[in-house]
């Protein structure tokens, strides 16, 4: 349910930025991470680099996930419709990973290395924390866009639950 909620967030998140032109979600709003773009970044970098350590894709010395992450403020892509594909394609491998998941496998051990440190702990940790940072900065992105006159919509899980054919 969580992974498909986080689809769904993003997929508004990101319609509603695209009404936005690209000056627009790049300038600096004041958000931790700056913009629009660079927030809607950070997210996919994150998710990167979770997915990353839990499907144990190999990381080369001094990155911090696959595919050359190296940090948490690096632009991936710097042209919005390819950040957008990218997250969609993102999102649909964050759905089948975890939707794979038996509960045995979320009870068991997440190994992997963080600045040359070797940690471990319950992969269900890992989940958790994949979804739970991208709602906090989803709400920042929306307060954002807020203050440029664009409205989102509703961002509640009952919302989604509804809109799927879920009970009113």
């Amino acid at each position: 349910a969580l992974a498909r909620y986080n689809r769904w967030m993003n997929e508004k998140i990101y319609a509603c930025a695209a009404t936005l032109s690209d000056a627009e979600r790049k300038r600096d709003a004041g958000a931790f991470f700056g913009s629009i773009h660079a927030t809607l970044n950070h997210i996919l970098l994150g998710d990167r680099i979770w997915l990353g350590r839990m499907r144990s894709e190999p990381v080369a010395d001094g990155d911090m996930g696959p595919g050359g992450i190296r940090s948490l403020h690096q632009e991936l892509y710097a042209d919005f419709e390819e950040l957008r594909r990218e997250r969609a394609i993102t999102d649909e491998a964050l759905a089948r990973y975890v939707g794979a998941l038996t509960p045995e496998e979320l009870a068991g051990p997440l190994v992997y290395r963080r600045f040359g440190k070797q940690l471990e702990h319950p992969l269900w940790w890992a989940v958790a924390q994949v979804f739970n940072p991208q709602t906090h900065q989803r709400g920042q992105v929306t307060t954002l866009l807020s203050q440029m006159g664009r409205d989102p919509g509703v961002t509640d899980v009952f919302a989604m639950l509804r809109d799927e054919g879920g009970q009113s």
